[in-house]
């Protein structure tokens, strides 16, 4: 999408008039106690094997009229699936086992999948709806700068100075490690200026040229949050738009957790309601990073929208920009139309909030966009793009695995 067609902009301008006070009074970040997910025993595993191809279409997934007849999950297979296996850089793998304190436990709750049909992937809607950022002074500041590519493919997010939140199905296809993540690197975009220039260590060339007819596509993300948290300041006049060659400055994986829910190993289905992982780097960056937060309902969400970034395959190095409405959700899955294509996989979808008593928005990460599915809908197969809702277990786990403990971990 290479310009912002007028009747956009007159329809954004007039959400904001009309939106503007209701989204003061309502959609704020609301913290709560959480409860609190607590390491217990850790085992070594055999090394893993790293055979398995890149998976981005999981088996058939559950709908939501399918998930109200399962039963609820009880405490200890909850446990079981929020026990985590880790894999370091030196081969090894560990086990760690977990208990779940100060659960309140819901009705209902989407807990598993089964198996699928094979269909035509479409992960693009109608009218590509996606804007590549290539203007610098977006590109290479937040919120932007928070998206990063993965050596497997996909895309993710920075959470911490030296974590990455991603799809678990980037690196793990449920039974086994993916061929390309032994040595799984994470790279950092950043800009070369136009006619080269002394090369950083550690960075690496793109392979191609950014297209240079989109340079004004970086501006949609500000048009349209502006209707979420008032004016936001702009570069000055004298900011001038630098055009540059993308590249990717790389960092080694110390480690890779991902929730057993996911990485069954063989015995049962991945589920979906599992798909996400969290990178540690070898070395810490200095970007600023994007804070994690739990997932409100759609009602709670201005307009009904998330946002989120990342690399999508078809524009090479290019990071891509897209928002839409959700357009259903279950306690752990957000349905959605956001136009993406494979690479964006692993992406962090993001809300912008009121603080609770303070005059600032703030973005935060709500979940972890999986890809294209076929879900279950009154016996039909429909297709979505489909997000993993960041819920309060799942906050108290990505939490513990960035600190190291649950004493940071509380409220969320």
């Amino acid at each position: 999408m290479k310009n912002i067609p007028f009747w956009l902009i007159l329809v954004t301008l007039a959400w904001i008039l009309i939106d503007g006070s209701e989204m003061e009074q309502d959609f704020m970040w609301h913290l709560r106690k959480i409860p609190r997910v607590v390491s217990g025993r850790t085992f070594h595993l055999t090394s893993p094997i790293f055979e398995a191809d890149a998976k981005m279409v999981l088996n058939r997934v559950c709908g939501i009229e399918c998930q109200k007849e399962l039963p609820a999950p009880s405490l200890s297979e909850l446990e079981d699936s929020l026990s985590y296996e880790t894999v370091f850089e030196n081969g090894t793998r560990t086990l760690t086992r977990v208990k779940v304190q100060d659960l309140v436990l819901e009705s209902t709750q989407n807990f598993t999948t089964k198996g699928a049909s094979v269909r035509r992937k479409r992960q693009v809607y109608g009218t590509d709806s996606r804007f590549s950022i290539l203007d610098k002074r977006f590109l290479t500041n937040f919120p932007f700068s928070t998206a990063v590519k993965l050596s497997t493919g996909c895309s993710g997010i920075l959470v911490s100075p030296h974590h990455v939140l991603t799809a678990a199905h980037c690196v793990h296809d449920g039974k086994n490690y993916i061929k390309g993540s032994r040595k799984l690197r994470v790279g950092l975009l950043k800009m070369r200026n136009k006619g080269g220039g002394k090369k950083r260590r550690g960075s690496k060339r793109s392979s191609r040229e950014a297209n240079s007819d989109n340079q004004r596509e970086g501006t949609k993300e500000n048009l349209k949050e502006r209707g979420q948290g008032g004016r936001r300041k702009g570069p000055g006049r004298r900011h001038r738009v630098v055009k540059g060659r993308p590249s990717f400055q790389w960092t080694r994986v110390k480690n890779t957790h991902i929730p057993k829910g996911w990485a069954r190993g063989g015995r049962g289905d991945a589920a979906l309601d599992y798909d996400y992982a969290l990178l540690e780097l070898k070395r810490a960056h200095k970007k600023k990073y994007m804070e994690i937060g739990i997932s409100p309902a759609i009602k709670k969400m201005p307009g009904g929208m998330i946002h989120f970034s990342g690399f999508d395959n078809d524009r090479a190095d290019q990071l891509v920009y897209r928002f839409c409405s959700v357009s259903d959700e279950s306690n752990d899955l957000l349905y959605q139309y956001c136009d993406a294509e494979t690479g964006s996989s692993g992406s962090g979808v993001y809300l912008r909030l009121k603080e609770p008593d303070k005059k600032n928005w703030k973005r935060k990460i709500i979940a972890v966009y999986s890809g294209h599915q076929w879900v279950d809908v009154h016996g039909v197969q429909k297709d979505y793009n489909v997000a993993v809702r960041i819920t309060p277990l799942k906050y108290a786990q990505i939490c513990l695995w960035i600190h190291g403990n649950d004493a940071n971990c509380t409220y969320g």
